[in-house]
């Protein structure tokens, strides 16, 4: 539980939370810019919040913040209710610390790009053609050609997202893991992925990359034409999420986990 006496409101452009902010929010508190503000209120959905994190990062002004769910799922985000206790249900909320990707890709003229990932960086075939990709960990070929439509690396708090539809598994917030997922792999048939310690360093090298271009997507941010992407976690750039007590994103994990 914290202090949070400045705060800032940050708005998704939807109808729904633009509408909400007027008539509801914005009457609540004497709300500030984000570079003054304690911690942000964030009204929208799960990918709204992720495009406030990383404006955080980008910025390198990194405050807690509390979503309020006006979208869909809603997984990164709090229940819409009760808005006129929001205040009480800030300073009761338990924070929950993440640590995002960081990604260094080399482009196949030369360039370098860096970006960060909440969620997962996912390396995706540009053609009709299967991209072929040579995967290390830790510097070690572990797969030397993975001829696929993609493959991606997860953070736990991005493993219910992407990961989980590519037949990723979930994995609790505390496990100090990442999710190494292969996405439609034509060769070789049998690997469905691997989980492997956050503390690795995955290394994708893209090859035939001419003929099978592969782009990275870095949550949603998208760099085309990559040779070759490192990967490993960024542990100085630890963001902090804000829930209400009994809704946190482990027991959300945990209830993912039983949806049939």
């Amino acid at each position: 539980m914290g202090d949070y006496s400045r705060l800032a409101l940050l708005v998704s452009d939807s109808d729904r939370a633009q509408e909400a902010a007027e008539q509801v929010f914005r009457p609540l508190a004497d709300w500030v810019p984000l570079e003054e503000a304690d911690a942000a209120v964030v009204l929208g959905g799960d990918g709204f919040m992720l495009q406030s994190l990383h404006a955080m990062l980008d910025a390198d002004r990194i405050v807690p913040a509390y979503g309020v769910n006006l979208g869909t799922v809603g997984f990164l985000m709090n229940r819409n209710r009760q808005p006129e206790r929001l205040l009480a249900r800030i300073a009761k909320a338990k924070e929950l610390s993440i640590s995002p990707l960081t990604m260094e890709a080399r482009t196949q003229d030369g360039r370098t790009q860096r970006f960060c990932a909440i969620n997962e960086v996912s390396l995706l075939r540009e053609t009709r053609q299967t991209a072929k990709i040579e995967v290390s960990v830790d510097d070690k070929v572990r797969i030397k050609e993975l001829v696929c439509d993609g493959v991606l690396l997860s953070t736990p708090a991005g493993s219910t997202a992407y990961n989980l539809s590519a037949d990723g598994p979930i994995l609790p917030l505390d496990s100090q893991l990442f999710a190494l997922t292969p996405i439609s792999a034509f060769r070789p048939r049998r690997w469905k992925g691997a989980i492997i310690p956050d503390r690795s360093c995955v290394t994708f090298r893209v090859l035939e990359a001419d003929k099978r271009p592969v782009a990275a997507v870095a949550d949603q941010r998208e760099l085309r034409d990559v040779a070759e992407v490192r990967l490993e976690i960024a542990r100085d750039k630890a963001l902090t999420l804000l829930f209400d007590p009994g809704h946190t994103l482990d027991e959300r994990i945990v209830a993912e986990q039983f949806v049939v």
